[in-house]
């Protein structure tokens, strides 16, 4: 828990962990495969997928992984999903 002098009464604010690496890497797969194959990006979809299954594979085989990799391919993912989602608005 964090105060803050700038809210009123210095009230405490609870900051939730970040989300675990694996479950979000679990939770984009999905998103991405089901990516059109009409779409534009569903190319590019398919080579993220490849890249963060390799990495949930080192994961969950203990195998280090560079945070630079997995942070790139993460951020690659979800901006591939956005503009995948604003293709059909």
């Amino acid at each position: 828990m964090v105060g803050s002098p700038n809210l009123p009464g210095g009230a405490l604010i609870s900051m939730e962990p970040p989300e675990p690496t694996d479950k979000l890497i679990r939770l984009l797969l999905p998103r991405l495969e089901r990516i059109s194959v009409d779409s534009y990006w569903a190319h590019r979809a398919s080579g993220v997928r490849g890249a963060l299954t390799k990495i949930l594979e080192q994961m969950e085989s203990g195998i280090p992984v560079d945070p630079a990799v997995l942070k790139i391919n993460l951020s690659v993912g979800f901006e591939i999903l956005q503009e995948a989602a604003e293709e059909y608005t």
